[in-house]
């Protein structure tokens, strides 16, 4: 137990009530995927896995709106899309994409 505090964790930004919430959710899972195996431990835990999944996939993503405790922060965490480009100004030309840096005279300028 003295290595508990060693761990890398911030416990107090843990959200309490989302883990409590699973935890509930987990057991409640399992209780009625032991019960439907009759005892059987591969078949209950294939039970539990797939009840557990159409469970979380119900409270998290169902649009419900029952005051459900959720993982606020791996919504808040999804990428922004990306800014286009400012557009060109006059006082900056826009260069182009294969700029031609040799310079030859005019060819009928050659012939004479």
């Amino acid at each position: 137990m003295d290595k508990l505090g060693d761990l890398p964790i911030d416990w107090a930004n843990v959200n309490w009530p989302y883990v409590i919430a699973l935890v509930l959710l987990v057991f409640v899972c399992t209780l009625i995927g032991t019960s439907l195996s009759f005892r059987r431990t591969f078949l209950g835990a294939v039970l539990t896995a797939l009840l557990f999944a159409a469970a979380f996939v119900y409270w998290t993503y169902y649009p419900h709106g029952l005051p459900l405790p959720t993982l606020g922060k791996a919504q808040e965490a999804a990428p922004a899309q990306a800014a286009p480009p400012p557009p060109a100004t006059a006082a900056t030309p826009a260069k182009p994409d294969n700029p031609v840096t040799t310079i030859s005279p005019p060819a009928d300028s050659q012939q004479r």
